[in-house]
């Protein structure tokens, strides 16, 4: 076996499936970016008519979430908001102690 060979594996592996995490789950998405870009859009797009009876204000941030896997900027967002609530989280957890009755 040629060194090209190895790099470039059997041939018969699957690609990649592109996810996303929530609440410690995974999510699939689609492979194509543009198909990604297009549900998000469409998903935050539809969710500001979340009064209506099929739509909901839930596809907002599902939305945003799919489009934080292309676009750099709403993946700092992200980021910055799941940072923020792990600190809240920590805090309210090492508060919880102190106000026990003694």
């Amino acid at each position: 076996m040629t060194q090209e060979e190895a790099r470039e594996g059997s041939g018969s592996e699957k690609p990649k499936r592109h996810h996303v995490r929530v609440a410690g789950r995974r999510m699939p998405i689609p492979q194509s970016r543009r198909a990604r870009i297009a549900i998000g859009i469409t998903m935050v797009i539809l969710g500001c008519f979340g009064f209506l009876p099929i739509l909901g204000f839930w596809m907002i941030p599902v939305g945003l979430l799919i489009l934080s896997h292309d676009m750099p900027s709403i993946r700092r967002k992200r980021r910055q908001m799941e940072v923020w609530w792990y600190r809240r989280k920590q805090a309210r957890a090492n508060r919880g102690g102190e106000n026990l009755p003694k």
